[in-house]
């Protein structure tokens, strides 16, 4: 007997979702953004010129400002004033609508000794970008290299050139053609020369190339790759000829501070000749206990602010390994002012570790990998005054159709909560700043004023807790019936409510879609909708076009969608795998797909809920995905609308503590919240 319900098809009218948030505003009026602007101190500063897609208004004595504006998917706001650093914020307009104003926004004065620091992660622009899978569209032409290479940095331009040094990690050699010297490895990256402009017009000053990438093609892509920097006159460390120019720091003079900009990668590499430069041969500068503490300590003993960045651990975990933490903090205890590490291409947490802060993995900033959990990054703001951490900000960034664009709404709140979740366990308190995140010298916590919910599970069992802020963690969750359960998890999903499908002309590359489907209004609680066509006698499939490759083996899951349509169709549910070793594409032909569920989808002018409960593949299998067959067996066309499609991880099993109980900070990242039932009344949730 199964006490949690009933395990027949769960198939109903939507349930409606109960938020106390603010109504939206009506399509037809305007936006009223009314703020204040103040400096690190919080003092008003008149005469600041905000600009909020292309309208500009100026701050007056205290600080205050008011712009109407007229109603658009998304606003970018930027904050000038001569002596100041320039700020700026991307808002959706549901965000905007709802931005809590009652802290200024802060503007960091330009003064001596003061150097303020811009970090992307891992870069490169090749491989997909010119030969995409599937029949997505071709983002770098032959033709047109460099105009498309601009395209993609265009929307981060903006958050990197307010830097007075911003900086990525160069992940690729630089060629016009693939170089003929190829190492033997699994994964090669080269890119176009073009790069390099593409990015010095998107504002950044330096590159690192200590990475596993920096000798694929050995010397002969080296020796292009450092003469296209050389003459482009991009800056550089991280790599040389010999291992004594690959140790070498880059020297560069700022606001009256020396810096030396050192780069490493900490492992050799299996094959030969390795990846790592020696005195005989070219590479990356190889980041081991030695090297580092010494390169450090003799960078600072030259009365250089030593700068490191460093690329190891490994992939697609949540921590750095202990190999990669220890060299980090060793660094620190020989004077490294600042460390940014990347490698694992999703984020981990930050640490100030004795009043220095180290980025344990930035994740991807421009970067061609097709699964989700590598989607979500951030650009790392950081000011050092005179040599020591005085505050750093944190960006939100969605690598949306391989492009950095600032993260907004639910990518925001996934890209911004497991950075500061991952941070907290190092003691290092992450604040929400106008939806940006902040750390400040003090080290601070601050406490959310609480928020209350409540989620009407009467037709559905799986729900997204609607938070108002990224910054939120659920403190209670009371449920309204003693035989209820509930438990929390986490939308595999980027991209699920379609709202932003196409914005920054950069469609969603997530989603398997048939042949006829577009993009429709009024969707479930939301604007759009995405309206599949099934011809008659035939079928559609949809679902995640990527396989999932970052998820957790053997773990309850559930795919829950809001459906209606104006025919009846069956609706199949499947997961589909792919094998530990097997190739790619040949998963995606020759996979067998895994029948989980049907359905019967009856026609209505009313949302219904499908939700099907299955669990993650155990062993032998790398990655998985979810898909949805529509059948049509009738005589006409069937429109079927789709909306809110989520493939929920659940990481609590069921519970009635009125104080969630998580094993780990998978919990406390929670952004789903299940029921074991349906229930007339009300889950109420509060969060702080």
């Amino acid at each position: 007997m199964n006490i949690f319900g009933s395990s027949l098809p769960k198939l109903s009218t939507t349930a409606v979702l109960f938020a106390t948030l603010a109504p939206s505003f009506a399509s037809n009026a305007a936006t009223h953004f009314e703020a204040a602007v103040a400096d690190e101190n919080n003092r008003p500063i008149k005469d600041v010129e905000i600009t909020v897609n292309g309208k500009k208004v100026s701050s007056s004595k205290n600080g205050k400002f008011k712009l109407a504006l007229p109603e658009q998917d998304y606003y970018q706001v930027e904050f000038s004033k001569a002596n100041y650093y320039s700020r700026v914020h991307t808002y959706s307009h549901e965000e905007l609508a709802n931005l809590n104003t009652a802290e200024p926004f802060q503007l960091i004065k330009k003064k001596a000794g003061r150097v303020m620091f811009a970090f992307g992660g891992d870069v490169m622009m090749g491989r997909r970008y010119y030969k995409p899978y599937f029949d997505d569209p071709v983002l770098i032409k032959p033709d047109s290299i460099l105009q498309d290479s601009k395209a993609l940095v265009e929307h981060v331009k903006p958050y990197m050139s307010v830097a007075d040094v911003a900086a990525v990690n160069l992940e690729t050699q630089l060629s016009a053609h693939e170089p003929s010297q190829r190492m033997n490895k699994s994964v090669t990256f080269y890119s176009a020369p073009e790069t390099i402009e593409a990015l010095q017009w998107a504002g950044v000053d330096y590159v690192t190339l200590g990475n596993n990438h920096t000798y694929d093609y050995m010397d002969e892509g080296l020796i292009s790759t450092l003469n296209a920097l050389d003459k482009a006159e991009l800056p550089y460390s991280g790599a040389g000829y010999n291992e004594a120019q690959a140790l070498k720091p880059h020297q560069m003079k700022v606001n009256g501070q020396a810096l030396g900009l050192l780069g490493y990668v900490g492992w050799h590499g299996s094959k030969k000749p390795t990846q790592t430069a020696d005195a005989n041969q070219g590479g990356a500068a190889f980041g081991n206990m030695k090297n580092i503490t010494e390169s450090v300590s003799n960078a600072k003993q030259q009365g250089m602010l030593p700068i490191v960045q460093y690329h190891g651990g490994l992939e697609y975990v949540k921590e750095p390994t202990g190999v990669t933490e220890q060299r980090l903090k060793s660094a620190v205890n020989e004077g490294a002012a600042l460390i940014v590490a990347h490698h694992p291409h999703v984020t981990q947490g930050i640490e100030l570790y004795q009043g220095k802060l180290i980025a344990y993995s930035m994740g991807n900033f421009i970067f061609d990998q097709n699964f989700s959990a590598t989607q979500h990054s951030y650009i790392l703001y950081v000011w050092l005054d005179d040599g020591e951490f005085s505050r750093a900000e944190l960006v939100p960034i969605y690598v949306r159709d391989y492009k950095p664009t600032p993260a907004m709404d639910n990518e925001r709140n996934r890209a911004l909560t497991r950075i500061a979740t991952l941070s907290a366990k190092r003691n290092t308190h992450i604040i929400d700043h106008h939806g940006h995140g902040v750390i400040y010298a003090s080290n601070t916590a601050k406490d959310n004023s609480q928020q209350k919910y409540t989620v009407d599970f009467s037709q559905q069992t799986t729900a997204a807790i609607p938070y108002k802020t990224w910054s939120e963690n659920i403190s209670t969750v009371k449920l309204p019936d003693a035989s209820l359960y509930y438990r929390l998890g986490n939308n595999l999903v980027n991209g699920s409510d379609f709202e932003q499908f196409k914005w920054f002309d950069s469609p969603e590359r997530n989603f398997k879609l048939p042949d006829n489907w577009q993009l429709v209004p009024n969707g479930h609680q939301s604007d759009q909708a995405m309206q599949i066509t099934v011809d008659n006698k035939s079928s559609s499939l949809f679902g995640m076009k990527h396989f999932r490759r970052v998820y957790t083996a053997d773990n309850p899951m559930t795919m829950s969608v809001q459906a209606k349509t104006d025919k009846p169709v069956k609706v199949n549910v499947y997961w589909q795998g792919r094998r530990s070793g097997q190739k790619l594409l040949d998963a995606y032909a020759t996979s067998p797909k895994q029948f989980i569920q049907s359905f019967e989808l009856t026609k209505s002018l009313d949302w219904q809920a499908l939700e099907v409960e299955f669990d993650s593949p155990r062993i032998r299998y790398r990655s998985y995905r979810v898909l949805v067959e529509f059948e049509n067996m009738g005589n006409d066309d069937a429109n079927v609308l789709l909306d809110n499609f989520a493939l929920v991880e659940w990481h609590t099993a069921f519970q009635q503590n009125v104080k969630p109980f998580t094993l780990d900070e998978d919990g406390q990242m929670a952004d789903y919240i299940g029921v074991s039932k349906t229930v007339g009344k009300a889950v109420r949730i509060n969060s702080h």
